[in-house]
């Protein structure tokens, strides 16, 4: 139903326990992020908007126009891309985030904007959930791969499920971002944090990407970033 949020986390857990993530999980610990942190970062994009590479995925997605379109956002976070698509046009959307923090933050980010009744929020990692999902014309994963250890199955299963358009951002896959991505890893260590940072190799997510059918549209990058869209083509 549109605007309710499911507590299924694809671990068994009784509805009352909104823990997603359990030590080791491969959506990357989601309930690490505090509700302090989240805060902060609703604030800064409710003050600033989304970062760049955010904007370059929205306006991959949107381009050739989104009326009537569905939209699943995967790792969707205070909720920017799938908002901005519905202020586009688009019909309604799942939001889909291993944080309860961030559920909370992206409900409350529809309800200012009086979208919540073409939100439906699901807590947990996508890929437990995904067997459950419908299809959707537009999918995106905004900084998602970099917080997930099994790549291959998040990109299978998430391309399999874009209807038109399919959009991600992600490190870009050089040496500096891999000592970035170790550096990180160590202090998370150190500091006794679940999360970890993962550099994909982009051959590999391109590779899956193709495999569901999709063709590349547009590349953008930044120092750090890549946003890719890819598209399906017309049969």
């Amino acid at each position: 139903m549109a605007g309710s949020q499911s507590n299924r986390d694809g671990s068994g857990r009784p509805d009352g326990d909104r823990s997603a993530c359990g030590p080791g999980c491969a959506c990357a610990a989601g309930n690490e992020f505090s509700a302090g942190e989240v805060r902060r970062e609703l604030r800064s994009y409710r003050k600033s908007g989304p970062p760049r590479t955010t904007r370059w995925l929205i306006e991959g997605l949107r381009a050739d126009g989104v009326d009537g379109l569905t939209v699943l956002d995967i790792g969707a976070g205070v909720g920017a891309v799938h908002q901005q698509l519905l202020a586009d046009g688009a019909a309604r959307a799942i939001d889909i985030d291993g944080s309860p923090a961030f559920v909370d933050a992206a409900r409350d980010e529809a309800a200012r904007r009086g979208t919540l009744d073409r939100v439906r929020y699901e807590v947990g990692d996508f890929v437990a959930l995904a067997p459950d999902m419908e299809p959707a014309d537009l999918v995106a994963l905004d900084r998602v791969l970099c917080c997930y250890s099994d790549m291959a199955a998040l990109v299978r299963l998430s391309a399999a499920l874009a209807g038109r358009r399919y959009g991600l951002v992600y490190p870009r896959d050089t040496w500096w971002m891999r000592l970035a991505g170790r550096l990180l890893n160590g202090v998370a260590v150190l500091f006794r944090r679940r999360t970890r940072a993962w550099v994909h190799r982009t051959a590999d997510v391109e590779a899956l990407v193709t495999e569901a059918g999709l063709t590349p549209r547009s590349h953008r990058a930044t120092l750090y970033w890549q946003v890719a869209v890819y598209e399906r083509p017309v049969a």
